[in-house]
């Protein structure tokens, strides 16, 4: 069973709408307990960094989803879901994160014709071979709705990478890790995909 973690800032229904679609059940959750005894977790988010993280130490949610991860249990992070994982984010401030990834989330810089926040359809450059994008062509678009990206400490994390006006890192994948910046329910076929073969791992 696929446990979607409710705080209050999430597309939840689209997340289990989409896992539905493949036959999969997945179920939302918000408490402590029910994380702690999920078996695969799917953190998504949308809005503000400083709200989220509120969001997740006010509800007792922050230490069971490190434990997840470090227990090597299988994890999906959706955009702000990504972001969260990182030791700090400047949106806004500077905000502590999960700590569960060293590094830091920043704003794109400001460039000329580059319209901030990145939203729409963009292509994915896979690193190295990724088992949450098994059968997904290097290249394929995905849908994305974000003013921030993430910095990784440590390259090696790395799992794909998408150009807009800079290079930037549109996935990360450790263990049984995975999170992407990109939204898979919003991004049709190639999302769906990725959602298989997350819910196959």
């Amino acid at each position: 069973m696929i446990r979607i973690v409710d705080y209050g800032m999430g597309n939840l229904r689209s997340v289990q709408k989409a896992f539905e679609r493949l036959g999969v059940a997945a179920e939302i959750v918000a408490t402590p307990d029910e994380i702690r005894d999920a078996e695969k977790l799917v953190l998504p988010g949308v809005g503000a960094f400083r709200d989220a993280i509120h969001e997740l130490d006010r509800l007792g949610l922050s230490e069971p989803i490190r434990a997840h991860i470090q227990a090597d249990k299988s994890f999906l992070g959706i955009c702000l879901g990504l972001q969260l994982l990182f030791d700090v984010s400047f949106e806004d401030g500077e905000w502590r994160g999960l700590g569960v990834i060293p590094g830091k989330v920043v704003r794109f810089p400001a460039l000329p014709d580059l319209k901030v926040p990145h939203m729409g359809w963009n292509s994915l450059e896979p690193v190295g071979r990724q088992p949450l994008l098994e059968g997904i062509p290097a290249g394929a678009s995905v849908y994305f709705v974000h003013s921030y990206h993430v910095v990784p400490d440590d390259e090696s994390v790395i799992a794909a990478r998408t150009d807009y006006g800079i290079p930037f890192v549109s996935m990360v994948a450790r263990g049984r890790m995975f999170a992407t910046q990109f939204h898979p329910e919003k991004s049709q076929k190639v999302g769906l995909k990725l959602l298989e073969n997350f819910a196959r791992l």
